[in-house]
C-alpha cells in the first residue's frame, strides 16, 4: 500500500507482498515541475528537426538500453506493486517490444499524396504536436508507459513523464535509462502523485495530454484542455462484460472468465468486470469458475499475487459487500485473509443485479459477478447497457451471434472466445467513460501528430524585361586610300 510520506517532498510505498517499505522517492517541487516543462519545450524544435530516421535508430537504441536492464526494472515493480515475478518481466519484454515497433514505425510514417487540378501537387505532411504531457499507471508500469513515450518520441515530440504514486521508483528508472540515450530535454521524468500532476496541468507550453488510467482523472484532463487547448488522448476505466453462450463447454468458458477475471489479481484494464451466463449452463458453469478461484487463491504470491494496496482492497471489499447487502451470494472468497500485505481471494459472486456496484462500476481486483440470462439476446443487451466502453467478449460457437456482437456492443475490442490476445499492431478506441483516442498501436502515431496539408501550383512566368532601345551607330572614321605596290592608289 501506499502510506503516508515520511516527509513531504517524499513518496514512500510499501511492499504489498511483505507489508515492509518498497520504494522512497522525492516528490518534485514547483520548481522541478516548471523546469521540466521548460526543459522539453526547449528541446522540443531540435527534436522536431531531426530527421525521423535518427529519431528511430536513438529510439532503437534506448529500448536495448532499457533491455539491458530488463530484471532489475522487473524487481522494482514486483516490490512496489506486488505483481508476481514473471508477469513483472514480460511487462518489461512486452515494453521494449513496443519501443522497438515504434521505432520502426516512426520513420515510415507518412502522409497522403491527393488529386488536384491538372499540373497542380497536393500532399500531407504529419509533424510533431510539440511537448507531450505522459500520465501512466501502476498497473504494468513499463509495458504502458513505453507504448506512448515510444510513440510521442518517434515522431517528433518531447515528452514529460510522470508516473503513478503507486510505482515511482520503477517509472523514475525507466525515465532515467531512456533519458541515458536521449538528447537532453526529448524525455523529462516528473516524479509525484496527484498534486503534482495538477501542477502539471497548470504549466503553459504543453500540447499533449496522453493519459492511462482512471475515468476521473482523465475528466479531469478534457476539463483543462478546454482552458488549454491540449489534444487529449486518454485510456481509462472498464467494466468489460463477457456473455457465455448456450452452446459452449462450460468448463473452458470459466477457464476463460477466469483468466479474465483474476489475471494481475484482476489489475487490469479490460479484465472481465461482468458475467453473462446463459441458465443452460450456468450451473456447470458456475461451479467450475469457483475451482478456477480457489486453485488460484491457494498459488503462492509468486503466481497470484495481492492487490496493490490497502486503498485498492478496501474499495474490492466494498464492491463485495454491496453485491451481498443486495442479495448477492459468495460462492468463494469475498473475505480479507490475515496476514501482511494486500492479499484477497479470487472471488466468485452468484445472484448478481444489475444495480449492484460489481456490476455497474470498475472494481480492479479479483472478483467474478454472475448474471444469469435466459438467453444470448438478453445477455447481449445487458453487457452493451454500461456508461464505460473499453472492451467485451463473447465466448459462443454461434456465428451469427459473434457477428451481432461485433455489431452491437458499443465498445471499442470485441473478443470472440478469447478473452485476452489480438494482432501485432493492432488498435482500439475506447467509448463513452473509458475515454477517447487511439491509445496505443500505429494509430497513436496519428494521435501525438498534426497533418498539415499542402497545395502546389506552378507560378506562371514572369513578363519579358522590356527591351532597351538600340544604341546609336558609332560614327565611321574616313578611310585612307590604300597604296599599291606600284606607287599609285586606288
Amino acid at each position: 500500500m501506499t502510506i503516508a510520506p515520511s516527509a513531504p517532498d517524499e513518496l514512500v510505498v510499501t511492499d504489498p507482498v511483505h507489508g515492509s517499505v518498497a520504494s522512497t522517492v522525492r516528490r518534485a517541487a514547483e520548481q522541478d515541475v516548471r523546469d521540466a516543462v521548460a526543459r522539453a519545450r526547449a528541446a522540443a524544435p531540435l527534436w522536431a528537426r531531426t530527421a525521423p530516421a535518427e529519431r528511430g535508430a536513438l529510439l532503437h537504441a534506448a529500448a536495448e538500453h532499457v533491455r539491458a536492464h530488463a530484471q532489475e526494472l522487473a524487481d522494482l515493480n514486483t516490490r512496489e506493486t506486488g505483481k508476481v515475478p514473471g508477469d513483472a518481466l514480460g511487462g518489461v519484454e512486452a515494453g521494449v517490444g513496443t519501443l522497438v515497433q515504434y521505432a520502426e514505425l516512426g520513420p515510415v510514417h507518412r502522409g497522403e499524396a491527393l488529386r488536384g487540378s491538372f499540373g497542380a501537387a497536393d500532399w500531407s505532411v504529419p509533424h510533431p504536436r510539440g511537448v507531450v504531457l505522459a500520465l501512466t499507471p501502476w498497473n504494468d508500469p513499463v509495458a504502458v508507459a513505453c507504448g506512448i513515450l515510444g510513440a510521442a518520441i518517434v515522431t517528433g515530440n518531447t515528452v514529460v513523464h510522470k508516473g503513478s504514486e503507486r510505482s515511482p521508483a520503477t517509472i523514475a528508472r525507466l525515465n532515467a535509462l531512456l533519458a541515458e540515450v536521449l538528447p537532453d530535454g526529448v524525455l523529462v521524468g516528473v516524479d509525484g502523485d496527484g498534486a503534482t500532476g495538477e501542477l502539471l496541468l497548470a504549466q503553459e507550453g504543453i500540447d499533449v495530454y496522453a493519459h492511462v488510467g482512471s475515468t476521473a482523472t482523465g475528466d479531469r484532463l478534457s476539463e483543462v484542455a478546454v482552458r488549454t487547448r491540449a489534444h487529449v488522448v486518454r485510456e481509462n476505466g472498464g467494466n468489460d462484460a463477457v456473455v457465455v453462450d448456450a452452446d459452449v463447454d462450460p468448463v473452458w468458458a470459466a477457464a476463460q472468465v477466469a483468466l479474465g477475471a483474476f489475471a494481475n489479481t484482476g489489475q487490469i484494464c479490460t479484465s472481465v468486470e461482468r458475467v453473462y451466463v446463459h441458465r443452460d449452463v450456468a450451473e456447470a458453469f458456475t461451479a467450475a469458475l469457483v475451482a478456477e478461484a480457489s486453485q488460484r487463491t491457494a498459488s503462492p504470491a509468486a503466481v497470484f499475487g495481492p492487490l496493490v494496496d490497502d486503498r485498492l482492497r478496501d474499495t474490492v471489499q466494498s464492491h463485495v459487500d454491496d453485491a451481498v447487502r443486495g442479495g448477492a451470494t459468495v460462492a468463494v472468497g469475498g473475505v480479507v485473509p490475515d496476514g501482511p500485505g494486500s492479499f484477497y481471494p479470487a472471488t466468485v459472486l452468484t445472484g448478481c443485479t444489475d444495480a449492484m456496484l460489481v456490476m455497474t462500476e470498475e472494481t480492479f481486483g479479483p472478483i467474478a459477478p454472475i448474471r444469469v440470462v435466459d438467453d444470448f439476446d438478453e445477455g447481449l443487451r445487458l453487457a452493451a447497457a454500461d456508461r464505460y466502453g473499453l472492451a467485451a467478449t463473447v465466448l459462443t460457437n454461434d456465428t451469427g451471434h459473434a457477428l451481432r456482437a461485433a455489431a452491437e456492443l458499443p465498445v471499442g475490442t470485441v473478443k470472440v472466445n478469447a478473452v485476452f490476445g489480438g494482432a501485432p499492431g493492432g488498435s482500439a478506441q475506447p467509448r463513452g467513460a473509458s475515454g477517447a483516442g487511439f491509445g496505443y498501436g500505429p494509430h497513436l502515431l496519428d494521435e501525438v501528430t498534426t497533418t498539415t496539408v499542402v497545395h502546389l501550383e506552378p507560378a506562371p512566368p514572369a513578363p519579358a524585361a522590356p527591351q532597351a532601345p538600340p544604341a546609336p551607330a558609332a560614327p565611321q572614321m574616313p578611310q585612307t586610300p590604300a597604296a599599291t605596290t606600284d606607287g599609285g592608289v586606288r
